[in-house]
């Protein structure tokens, strides 16, 4: 059985946490090495921004591709997936008649994105409509597939969901694409650290994840994949120095993106830190028994609440997705961290309600007990 390493996280541990989902949570060790890079560019500023930085992130970006599949230099750090969407987005040149392939699964940020950016360029966003449940890939790959169309210029697609939760099938999209000549974007927020990638045999033309997330790096550490073919189509939102390649001995794609204006880049130097702290804590076995936990518990949702699965078992990694026969989601999570201490989200979505639930290295059997118990005496 392996350790609840709850003690080696800064959690209250009066509350049972079932929502690393959101905005991760970070282990000591990792804050702490937080701040001690913190502390060394206050030591010394100038020697830090004009020499030490540019050494430093390709450090970083090695480790994070080991861990990711691909190579470091296809990688540039942002401070969150829906930054690094949006310097795609906008870098497209969509223009009127295109198409932009989306589903009505998409984390709400970034719906607004491609709104915007399609309103302002004169193409369409389409949002296949899936309806719940999913029962199988190809039911899903069938009705998504039929929205693609001679004017479908991009496909965006989240490969785990933020609202429902589920793992989409992207490798069988990604090669549709690719036959299609069809850029394809993946969101891969929930990713790193909830089920294991390899970039490079996934073979996305644009990958964006959050370390910050399941890898327990700090918040403001995510990442954006770029297919070499397609680096330098590919423009960071801010225009600075590096953009005519003058910072360092690399590619022109690292040199625009890295640099983006004096920003604080410190939780990018701690990935390799979080990803110390994932391997010494077996978070490949431990990821396993967490998907098994959620399964589990997700049955006895079911069960209770007498209602269809919204997908199936092995759509699932790290957390899952309830529909609740509830009218105000807000209420009800207030009642549960009020008279329980259960700090989880509960929200309205495509005309229902529902609550989602996460489960990482601090989680155990009793919390997520703790919360049907809790769920059942409130809605009776």
């Amino acid at each position: 059985m392996l350790e609840n390493l709850k003690n080696q996280f800064l959690l209250d541990p009066d509350i049972t946490f079932l929502n690393h989902g959101s905005f991760g949570a970070c282990p000591k060790t990792v804050c702490d090495n937080l701040q001690d890079w913190q502390n060394r560019v206050e030591k010394e500023p100038v020697q830090f921004f004009e020499t030490d930085i540019f050494p430093l992130l390709a450090d970083s970006r090695k480790a994070l591709g080991k861990f990711l599949g691909c190579e470091g230099d296809d990688l540039v750090y942002y401070p969150n997936p829906t930054h690094a969407v949006n310097a795609v987005a906008r870098s497209l040149k969509l223009k009127i008649g295109d198409e932009v392939l989306g589903t009505n699964h998409i984390y709400g940020a970034l719906d607004f994105t491609w709104q915007q950016v399609c309103k302002d360029t004169g193409a369409e966003f389409i949002k296949a409509d899936l309806p719940l449940p999913i029962n199988s890939k190809d039911e899903f790959l069938n009705i998504f597939f039929s929205y693609v169309s001679n004017k479908t210029r991009a496909i965006f697609i989240s490969h785990i969901t933020s609202m429902t939760a589920m793992i989409f099938p992207v490798n069988e999209i990604i090669q549709f694409a690719r036959q299609r000549d069809i850029i394809t974007i993946i969101d891969g927020a929930h990713v790193p650290g909830h089920l294991l990638l390899n970039i490079t045999e996934l073979d996305p033309d644009i990958y964006t994840g959050a370390c910050h997330k399941w890898m327990c790096a700090p918040k403001g550490s995510s990442f954006l994949y770029v297919k070499k073919s397609l680096q330098n189509e590919i423009m960071p939102p801010v225009i600075s120095w590096g953009w005519e390649g003058e910072l360092s001995k690399t590619s022109l794609f690292l040199n625009r993106h890295e640099w983006q204006g004096t920003r604080d880049m410190t939780p990018f130097l701690v990935v390799p830190e979080a990803i110390k702290f994932l391997d010494h804590n077996n978070w490949q076995d431990r990821s396993q028994l967490n998907r098994k936990l959620v399964v589990s518990t997700r049955n006895q949702f079911l069960e209770f609440l007498n209602i269809e699965p919204l997908c199936p078992d092995d759509w699932l990694g790290q957390m899952a997705t309830i529909e609740l026969p509830i009218d105000d989601p807000l209420e009800f999570k207030r009642s549960l961290m009020a008279n329980y201490k259960i700090q989880i989200p509960v929200f309205s979505w495509e005309n229902s309600t529902a609550l989602r639930y996460s489960v990482h290295f601090y989680n155990t059997e009793e919390d997520l007990n703790r919360l049907v118990i809790a769920v059942k005496e409130l809605l009776h």
